[in-house]
């Protein structure tokens, strides 16, 4: 269906320059959509006629005429090579600047440089690493279909179920990986949607994939004696030891440990350290009491000059290999990350036996479901949990366990 196209021009009788002047106004319509910008005239307000939409001195009439035919030329060739023009498409393409995306992959590229601007910004890349890897799955899937890219008005849901289809049977892709993967195909359409590209988004009704429910990996106590009991000759390996071990003891996430400062550090009048400090990603407080092997880490660095952090570390990006090779040297089966030492600490916490609540304020947490997500019960909790309650109903009973 061909779009609704006018073209109106205007005059602000309340905004005159001082030479009595002014400008001349272009209003583009475009599927009851509108952008405005300036045609480069000015006159009189008395020698414009509302009624034509022309200015009456025949020279500046002649140019605004021409403007005119240049808006309506410039979308006629839009909307031949693209098949689809917005307002404001067609007034960057008219003002001159980057012309806006048309197309599926070439809309991902754009919004992948947004996100590395971002991500050097906040000193954060993980979000633009995820959407990278998304952004090569369209590409794959769009070259296994013998296309180099696909223009946004051809997006469909019958595209969207094909791309769903194709992670889950060629690629043999979990449930988890799909819907990151159509949130980020939802991503793009959205930014056609805003930039008016689209009237709305195709994929809207498309369904997701089943949530699997999450599987926090912690490592198990006997692999944590095997980290404390293995230190590494490598300075480097070491360093990352340490700092697995102390986010185990203290649910510190790495990028809140990078961000430790002395300042964060304190102690209690009864001589107890904490940690007091503002997790980066929830920007909630969280109150960690020290165990006595984070302390004995913690006195190994700096813990004075407060103009610089209290470890020595480097980007997250660059552990990865390193904590996996650390798996691999002490002996742990699975495959080691960083992220398990936070899962650690709330498997270990709720283990001993620690309230919910007191979890969440150690972690950060701005709602107590988070907490229960991080911190599994594990069998042996599960089993107290119960020895507890028939021992609560006994002594209510004035009966014994063992009758009961």
């Amino acid at each position: 269906m061909r779009s609704t196209f006018r073209v109106f021009c205007y005059i602000d009788r309340q905004k005159v320059r001082a030479d009595g002047t002014t400008a001349v106004w272009c209003r583009l319509s475009i599927d009851g959509k509108r952008a405005v910008l300036t045609t480069g005239l000015y006159c009189r307000p008395e020698m414009w006629d509302p009624r034509r939409g022309e200015i009456l001195s025949p020279r500046e009439n002649n140019q605004l005429k021409a403007f005119r035919l240049r808006v309506v030329r410039t979308y006629e060739q839009m909307l031949e090579e693209q098949g689809v023009v917005s307002a404001a498409m067609l007034k960057e393409r008219l003002v001159g600047r980057h012309p806006v995306p048309t197309t599926l992959l070439a809309t991902g590229e754009a919004e992948l440089e947004r996100l590395a601007r971002r991500a050097e910004r906040i000193g954060s890349t993980s979000t633009w690493r995820e959407s990278r890897l998304m952004q090569g799955n369209l590409r794959r899937f769009l070259q296994s279909r013998g296309e180099e890219d696909l223009p946004l008005r051809d997006l469909t849901e019958a595209f969207g179920q094909a791309f769903k289809l194709y992670l889950k049977s060629s690629q043999q892709r979990s449930p988890s990986y799909v819907n990151r993967s159509l949130t980020w195909l939802n991503r793009l359409a959205y930014i056609a949607v805003d930039r008016e590209i689209l009237r709305c988004n195709p994929l809207e009704d498309l369904p997701y994939e089943k949530k699997v429910p999450p599987r926090h990996r912690a490592i198990s106590r006997e692999d944590l004696q095997r980290l404390l009991t293995h230190p590494q000759a490598d300075p480097r390996l070491e360093l990352i030891r340490r700092m697995f071990l102390f986010s185990c003891l203290t649910g510190l996430a790495y990028a809140d440990m990078q961000s430790l400062y002395p300042r964060h550090i304190g102690q209690t009048a009864e001589g107890r350290s904490y940690i007091r400090k503002q997790r980066g990603k929830t920007r909630i407080e969280a109150f960690i009491p020290l165990h006595p092997i984070a302390e004995q880490i913690l006195s190994l660095y700096n813990r004075t000059d407060d103009t610089q952090p209290v470890f020595p570390l480097g980007p997250r990006d660059g552990i990865w290999f390193d904590i996996h090779q650390l798996g691999i040297i002490v002996g742990i089966r699975e495959n080691l990350s960083y992220h398990q030492s936070r899962h650690s600490f709330g498997t270990l916490a709720i283990s001993a036996g620690l309230s919910i609540e007191s979890i969440a304020k150690m972690m950060g947490h701005a709602n107590i479901s988070t907490t229960q997500g991080y911190a599994q019960i594990t069998e042996q909790k599960i089993s107290e949990d119960m020895d507890r309650l028939i021992r609560r109903r006994a002594r209510r009973q004035g009966e014994s366990p063992a009758k009961v």
